[in-house]
């Protein structure tokens, strides 16, 4: 999960470098193809590798493909309007919505511990769009939120995959691709033209997916094999990890607040993660 955090944390370095010649198509596609190129050569192109679905595990691909998309597209938006950390910390608020969302399939009251946790979180996110709630943010912030919300029903279903012993790589394998063909035929209608390809985002380019494909690698392999407790606690060095890029790269000076807020965010995510380890 460590190195996830690390790889998902220098791909949006290179979302946010890119989003100045490149529009969210572009950048959710270039990211989801290489990523599908590289684990492509990787993995499934050496051979001893199946790529077929039993019909019990369908859907569970499917509505992990889906929402996986529908959360990258949002993320992709959100990381290339907002500061990286505040981006970011919304996005993590996928843990909150994953405990909810566990709770009402399998028709369980959350506890006292789980209602707490889910109070300090949105707490922290209410603290965190305060700084920041000009009209030209409020769109890019309610995506960055709304991308936690479709990757909580993504990592439910990556959950329910691990337990029926799907390989991370299939799993990530169909992602990418439902991601890269939806992010093409959007890139091919977007109302302007795309943008010329040169050395100067081409590298850009390759390093964004790389990166994606590490990172969807090993989230997929922390939430299908891992424990509640590791993954959703160390999740939040996503957080710190962009917050030391944004403050070394972009000189990013976040009011005192918008930090208060997102150790509330991660403090959220802690105590239901630890109140998950131990049940």
């Amino acid at each position: 999960m460590v190195v996830s955090c690390f790889s998902f944390s220098t791909m949006s370095v290179f979302v946010k470098l890119g989003s100045s010649t490149l529009s969210t198509a572009e950048l959710m596609f270039y990211r989801a193809s290489i990523a599908l190129l590289v684990l492509l050569a990787a993995i499934v192109i050496p051979g001893g590798y199946s790529l077929k679905i039993s019909r019990p595990v369908f859907r569970l691909h499917a509505g992990r493909s889906f929402c996986g998309a529908i959360s990258m597209m949002m993320a992709t938006y959100a990381m290339a309007h907002l500061p990286l950390p505040t981006a970011i910390t919304l996005q993590n608020t996928t843990p909150l919505f994953l405990m909810v969302l566990i709770a009402g399939l399998h028709r369980v009251l959350p506890s006292p511990a789980q209602v707490f946790s889910i109070g300090l979180g949105f707490m922290g996110v209410i603290l965190l769009l305060q700084p920041t709630i000009s009209s030209e943010l409020l769109f890019p912030c309610s995506m960055g939120l709304l991308s936690g919300l479709f990757s909580a029903g993504s990592m439910f279903n990556i959950r329910e995959l691990g337990r029926a012993g799907e390989p991370e790589w299939r799993v990530v394998f169909y992602f990418l691709l439902t991601s890269t063909v939806f992010s093409g035929i959007w890139m091919l209608v977007q109302p302007y033209a795309m943008a010329q390809l040169d050395w100067n985002n081409a590298g850009i380019i390759v390093a964004m997916g790389v990166f994606a494909g590490i990172g969807q690698l090993t989230v997929t392999r922390a939430y299908g094999k891992g424990k509640s407790l590791v993954v959703a606690s160390l999740s939040y060095l996503t957080v710190a990890f962009t917050s030391v890029y944004g403050i070394l790269i972009w000189k990013d000076n976040l009011p005192l607040l918008s930090y208060a807020a997102m150790l509330l965010i991660a403090g959220a995510g802690i105590v239901s993660a630890l109140r998950s380890g131990r049940s």
